[in-house]
């Protein structure tokens, strides 16, 4: 069997039980990975439902442009199938969205428009604004309003809920949901609700969204509105997918907790999702004492992590922001100051003056000792040897194995600095470590020092 086009390769998307980060809950997490879509993403269903309805309205057709505000996962659903169909896509996006979906858009020969974030979406200047300007300054265009365009949530109504649904065979209690346009968590909450009035519908807001604040008093509250890092959930408006009926409670979710546990999922789940992925995991996490034993919680995995190499997993960026998480120094961090130095060893059969003047000639105060074999045999530290030689001086001219102590112990690269820092002590000055291209370093009390002040 085969598919005519990618088109038809769209949804049926895998549910995969989640194990390691939910250890600790008594139900069972269930995540609908939506990053097998041809576009990587949830966005790809709702994105051909609205070009396929505005084909039978007439608001389509042949040889038009397609114009849209963007995250980058819209516009990469729209792309995809404007490339099988014909059409040619403008998109506007905002500064804040990873440089790795910009440049996915423009793979499909997408052209995009890069607007500032930190603006309201009346300004002129905003994403929202620029693309509803060129509908208007572009001939034969068509924007799909993925906000206000019922046919996103309706997507998901005859899709993703029925999907669900049958993969759990209708045992699903939560659904648990990232809400930027809505579509997902409404269509499919819809459909859930009327399969069971009783499943709850949990959405996710950041903050410097309205949303949580809206649903809880009804007031539209503009000082709720501030920028965030948080891609693809939050709005600084009120879309018209967002049917909050159907969402039963929002939780929001820190830009520091959603990045933190976006590279959780990978490294614990070996799933490989975005950052909203993570915002929604996290609030999951939050919301632990809403689910009981025998739940079965089901949370959208959005898009690929791909998409964020360049923000969530890359340290210097996790860094910058303060994101990255504080674990203890590990072996390999400890030598991060002289990884490039060869290590100075010596030789049990060497005369002990000369290893003196070795250690004077590189500034250091112990040295490991090899045999002619090249194995670790011992080692020594200046204040043993002074001690030695204020004993007897004449051992000056003696070989090394008559007062070498006993060899470093070696510690794995990855042991952390706790069990590194039990190993030195009075009678051992340093421990040695290889690394994995098989290099041989030193780490000793200094290092130890440097790396935890």
């Amino acid at each position: 069997m085969w598919y005519n086009n990618i088109l038809e390769t769209i949804g049926n998307t895998p549910l995969v039980k989640i194990n390691k980060i939910t250890k600790d809950l008594p139900c069972t997490v269930l995540a609908k990975i939506e990053t097998t879509n041809p576009g990587n993403s949830i966005k790809d269903r709702m994105a051909l439902k609205m070009i396929e309805d505005a084909e039978k309205a007439g608001k389509l057709k042949p040889g038009y442009t397609i114009i849209e505000g963007t995250s980058g996962n819209t516009g990469m659903g729209l792309a995809i199938a404007s490339v099988i169909k014909g059409y040619h896509c403008v998109f506007t996006t905002t500064d804040k969205q990873s440089k790795e979906k910009v440049d996915a858009l423009r793979a499909f020969n997408a052209e995009v428009i890069v607007c500032p974030t930190n603006v309201d979406p009346e300004d002129p200047r905003s994403y929202y604004s620029v693309s509803s300007r060129l509908e208007k300054e572009i001939p034969n265009s068509w924007k799909p309003n993925q906000y206000d365009n019922l046919s996103n949530s309706q997507a998901h109504y005859e899709q993703t809920g029925p999907e669900i649904w049958e993969q759990t065979q209708g045992k699903i209690t939560h659904l648990v949901v990232g809400v930027g346009t809505g579509g997902t968590i409404c269509g499919t909450g819809r459909y859930l609700k009327e399969k069971n009035p009783n499943i709850k519908v949990l959405g996710i807001d950041t903050y410097g969204s309205v949303f949580k604040k809206y649903k809880e008093t009804g007031i539209f509250d503009k000082n709720e509105i501030y920028p965030y890092i948080t891609e693809g959930i939050g709005e600084d408006f009120l879309p018209q997918n967002v049917d909050f009926s159907i969402i039963d409670h929002f939780e929001k979710v820190t830009d520091k907790d959603a990045a933190i546990m976006t590279r959780r999922i990978p490294r614990e789940e070996g799933i490989f999702v975005g950052n909203s992925a993570g915002s929604a995991m996290a609030g999951l996490m939050q919301m632990r004492n809403m689910f009981k034993k025998d739940d079965v919680v089901v949370v959208i995995f959005h898009d690929h992590g791909t998409r964020y190499l360049g923000k969530m997993f890359n340290d210097d960026w996790m860094r910058d922001r303060g994101f990255l998480v504080n674990t203890s120094p590990k072996a390999t961090d400890l030598i991060e100051g002289h990884k490039h130095l060869k290590l100075v060893t010596a030789k049990d059969t060497d005369l002990i003056n000369d290893v003196i003047n070795k250690m004077r000639k590189f500034d250091i105060s112990q040295i490991p000792i090899l045999n002619n074999e090249g194995e670790f045999v011992g080692s020594l530290n200046d204040s043993h040897v002074y001690s030695k030689l204020l004993e007897n001086a004449e051992l000056r001219n003696a070989k090394v194995s008559e007062i070498m102590q006993a060899a470093f112990p070696f510690v794995h690269a990855e042991s952390p600095v706790e069990e590194i820092s039990k190993l030195i002590n009075k009678e051992n000055n340093a421990v040695l470590v290889k690394t994995l291209i098989g290099d041989i370093h030193i780490i000793t009390k200094q290092d130890i020092i440097d790396a935890i002040v």
